[in-house]
Parts: structure tokens; C-alpha cells; sequence
């Protein structure tokens, strides 16, 4: 039997990218998505089972929906791509509180409330990868996405913390950190006005799901999603000062 794979945020962008991946490797796809486009998804992966989920993962019950969906496919789950996320444009001082705590909700808790299922199915087993999105965000302060990158960074310290953790039950833990990504994850964040606005110099999101499952499969802890420059550019963020690097991301964040 075919190995069972999660993907949260598989509706599109790099979610869906990555559930193509994991289907390629021959894994049935139990993919979440908070709206009904997710029933979409079994047409666009015909060759292997597809179990779609619509859940609002800002809620607890949204998470406890989609675990009911992977015990009732009474099959043990072997990989899980925990990518759900948004952001929220616009400076600190203008946006709106509510917004700002359901992507808090999205982008940090519901990761934590799976991740904890997640690796106590797979502990019982001794094996199981899981790869944990976060974001070239988390590199670096992100004014005018200030909640957003702390977000990312946060998820970037609990994966590699988990990984160490996991190593001696036989889980692998990967970090996949994208740099920017030709999705609509910034137009659903407000910030068309913005640099971050055009898809025409970004990368494609299949070359970062590629690079992100090849990592996962690899063992290895991180991998920046991205081509040549966007690698580059993590690389010179070891280096630079906070407040450069602040100043170079609001040149492509703040509102035009």
C-alpha cells in the first residue's frame, strides 16, 4: 500500500506544489485548505488517492477536524507537510489586531497543534519525515510583515529544535525556508502596492517544493527555496547587521 502523506495549505502555491511532489514519490495525499477550492485537488493529482479537507486551521476544531480525517483512514501517517501560513502587509500602527491574531493562530499555533499529533503517531512507528515551512522571513526583521516574520522565525527555531529531539525515535525534521515566490500569498496579504506585489521576479513555486521534498528525503536539517540569488541573499544575511537588513526589506514591503 501506498505510503499516507499530509499537506496543509495545498490548495495552491507551494502547498499544492508540494503535494504534486509527494504524489510523484507515489504517497496518497490527505490535503488541507481552508476553503472549498481544496476539493479541487484530487482532478489536479489523478494518479494517487486524495483525501481533501476543508478546515479553518485558525481554529482548535479546525485542527481536531483534520485529525479525525487521518485516523479515519485507519492508515499510519508517513510524511507530513505542515505549510499552511499567510501574512498581513501594511505598518504595525495601521493594521488590524483581529487579522494580525488569526495569522498568529494560522502561522504558529495550528503548526504546533499538529506537529504535536504528528510526531506522536510517528514516535509509536520509529519512522516518519516531516517538513515544517517557514520562510527567508525568518532571517531577517520584516517591517510592514512585522508579525509575520517572527512568526516564520519561530517556526525556523522549532523545527530545527524538533529535529534534534526526533533523531533518536527515528523522525527526520526538515525547514524548508522559501525565499519570494510567484503565489498569490501577497496579494492576499494586502500588499500589491508593495514590490513584494509582483510575481515577474520571483521564483516558481514548484522549483521551491522540489527543493524543499528533495531536502526532506535527503535528511537534511534546512534548505533555502529558491534559485542562485535568493541563496545568495540567505547567505548574506548571517552577516549583515538587524538594521540593515530591516532597511533593505522595507524597500520591497512598504506600501507604494
Amino acid at each position: 500500500m501506498a505510503g499516507l502523506a499530509l499537506v496543509t495549505g495545498a490548495s495552491a502555491g507551494i502547498g499544492l506544489e508540494l503535494a504534486r511532489q509527494l504524489a510523484g514519490r507515489g504517497y496518497d495525499v490527505l490535503g488541507v485548505g481552508a476553503s472549498d477550492r481544496i476539493h479541487q485537488l484530487p482532478s489536479k493529482l489523478p494518479a494517487v488517492h486524495v483525501i481533501p479537507v476543508a478546515v479553518d486551521l485558525t481554529t482548535d476544531e479546525g485542527v481536531d477536524d483534520v485529525w479525525r480525517e487521518i485516523e479515519a483512514t485507519g492508515r499510519p501517517l508517513d510524511v507530513a507537510a505542515l505549510n499552511a501560513g499567510a501574512s498581513l502587509g501594511g505598518a504595525f500602527l495601521d493594521t488590524d489586531l483581529e487579522a494580525e491574531l488569526r495569522m498568529i493562530a494560522l502561522n504558529i499555533t495550528s503548526q504546533v497543534r499538529l506537529a504535536k499529533r504528528v510526531v506522536r503517531m510517528m514516535t509509536e512507528r520509529r519512522q516518519g519525515r516531516i517538513l515544517i515551512t517557514s520562510s527567508m522571513s525568518a532571517l531577517t526583521p520584516t517591517p510592514y510583515e512585522s508579525i509575520y516574520g517572527p512568526t516564520r522565525a519561530f517556526l525556523y527555531s522549532f523545527a530545527q529544535g524538533l529535529r534534534e529531539e526526533m533523531r533518536e525515535h527515528g523522525v527526520n525534521v526538515t525547514a524548508l525556508l522559501p525565499g519570494a515566490t510567484a503565489t498569490d500569498f501577497h496579494q492576499t496579504a494586502g500588499m500589491g502596492n508593495t514590490v513584494f506585489g509582483s510575481n515577474d521576479w520571483k521564483n516558481d513555486p514548484a522549483l521551491v517544493a522540489q527543493l524543499g521534498i528533495d531536502a526532506l528525503f535527503a535528511g537534511k536539517d534546512h534548505v533555502i527555496g529558491g534559485d542562485r540569488s535568493t541563496r545568495w541573499s540567505a547567505a548574506q544575511s548571517k552577516f549583515l547587521p538587524e538594521r540593515v537588513k530591516a532597511k533593505r526589506f522595507a524597500r520591497a514591503s512598504r506600501p507604494q
